[in-house]
């Protein structure tokens, strides 16, 4: 008999029952699409940070202080720590390795290039005169490194550093090639194909220039070379003395901030596995003693803000979503309440208690929340996928576990929302309105 009348109200109504329907399914739609988007939005923004530049400084633990003008170190070949360029592959055995999207070492050498009387095929060869002392910078373009695990990992500033502009090709990391900053190109006079003399002591290196560089910062008025040949020209194999590593990380808070030396051991397992830009270098750290990770400030900061408050604007427009179609099955569940008073008070003459009527609206709104649950995800995965694609190229990865959370939400907020007609419905007096009053 529940049922029976359960559905002679879904056949006698179908027009108000299809609208509470529709205002739960376009609701659930918007949860879905910014709950999908919102689960999604963390790793896609920190991979868009990441092509933007690397967000940790490694730096060895015993290093001198450094001599820098205008962003140039100036320190002797010979001063300052060096770190052995082998153990580069162990970043990526740590707990959070698939987290380190590249590294890219860097070794820094004062030469003497010299600047030809007149344009010639070579700078720095015979006939030429004015010698200058300018920076080169000894790195990986695309450098293949081996993990401990027997892996490959391929990494170098392709990754860490994409965005830099590059008029003609990168160097290759085995050749005798080069790049010019755009700066100190326009100084020296210097195009892509001309053969640049490069002298530290008695090491010299000819390479050929295969591009220009334009970074915005100190690569402007520098020369960048395979770490190979800076190392040669500095007389340390195998060394570098910086390393910039780009993490995939999580925005820091409070907690992120504690000194895991004072954890509890609960504590310190939940900070060790959350991907905090300070977890991921305590967990480098002791991959490879003797060196000091800096987190880059301005980089991690902002990207910290922005993530924080992009979330929180998916949360709120999630819950705006729950909040609208809460009012909705409010006014539709308050205007069925008003037409069917006679229906509740002859029900109550017939000896129905108030939890048995108020069963028969909560039944009726569990089911309109099912159909509208399974509506609204439907509808929602294609918003998600328009969304995705639109801001990030891509669709977000469809969460299962979500359909399951839609349908609860639903049924949450056609309750919540029929909370008061129901308080009304169970408090009609049969009398009065058997009586037509």
């Amino acid at each position: 008999m529940f049922f029976r009348i359960v559905s002679d109200s879904f056949a006698r109504k179908p027009r108000r029952k299809a609208l509470t329907a529709a205002a739960l399914a376009l609701g659930m739609a918007v949860a879905t699409a910014t709950l999908e988007v919102a689960l999604d939005v963390g790793d896609r923004l920190a991979r868009e940070f990441r092509s933007l530049g690397a967000n940790l400084l490694v730096t060895p633990a015993t290093d001198t202080l450094p001599l820098e003008i205008g962003g140039v170190d100036y320190r002797p070949v010979d001063a300052g720590a060096y770190l052995p360029e082998g153990e580069l592959g162990k970043l990526k055995t740590i707990f959070w390795r698939n987290n380190i999207v590249g590294f890219a070492p860097f070794l820094d050498v004062p030469v003497e290039i010299a600047s030809p009387s007149a344009r010639g095929n070579q700078v720095g060869g015979a006939g030429a005169h004015d010698t200058a002392r300018e920076m080169l910078i000894g790195t990986w373009y695309s450098h293949s490194v081996d993990v401990p695990d027997g892996s490959k990992f391929v990494t170098g500033v392709s990754s860490t550093d994409p965005w830099w502009h590059v008029d003609g090709r990168w160097f290759s990391d085995g050749a005798e090639e080069t790049l010019i900053g755009a700066g100190l190109a326009q100084r020296k006079n210097l195009r892509v194909g001309d053969t640049l003399t490069v002298r530290s002591g008695e090491r010299a290196h000819a390479l050929a220039i295969t591009g220009i560089v334009s970074t915005g910062g100190r690569e402007d008025n520098a020369i960048l070379a395979p770490l190979k040949v800076a190392q040669d020209l500095a007389g340390h194999p195998n060394r570098y003395r910086r390393l910039l590593v780009s993490a995939l990380t999580k925005p820091a808070d409070a907690f992120s901030e504690r000194d895991p030396s004072k954890m509890t051991p609960a504590e310190y397992d939940r900070w060790y596995c959350s991907p905090y830009i300070a977890s991921i270098s305590h967990q480098m750290q002791q991959e490879l003693p003797g060196i000091e990770v800096r987190a880059i400030r301005q980089v991690a900061e902002g990207e910290g803000r922005i993530l924080t408050r992009v979330g929180s604007l998916m949360w709120l427009v999630t819950f705006a979503a729950l909040f609208a179609a809460a009012l909705a099955v409010g006014a539709t569940s308050a205007t069925t309440v008003l037409e069917r008073r006679s229906e509740i008070g002859l029900m109550k003459a017939l000896g129905a208690s108030r939890r048995t009527v108020s069963a028969f609206f909560i039944a009726e709104q569990l089911l309109l929340a099912l159909v509208g649950g399974i509506a609204g995800y439907a509808i929602g995965l294609e918003l998600a996928r328009i969304l995705g694609i639109g801001i990030f190229g891509m669709a977000p990865t469809v969460r299962w576990i979500l359909f399951p959370i839609v349908l609860v939400l639903a049924g949450v907020v056609a309750l919540l929302g029929s909370l008061m007609p129901l308080e009304r419905a169970s408090r009609v007096d049969p009398a009065p309105v058997l009586r037509g009053e």
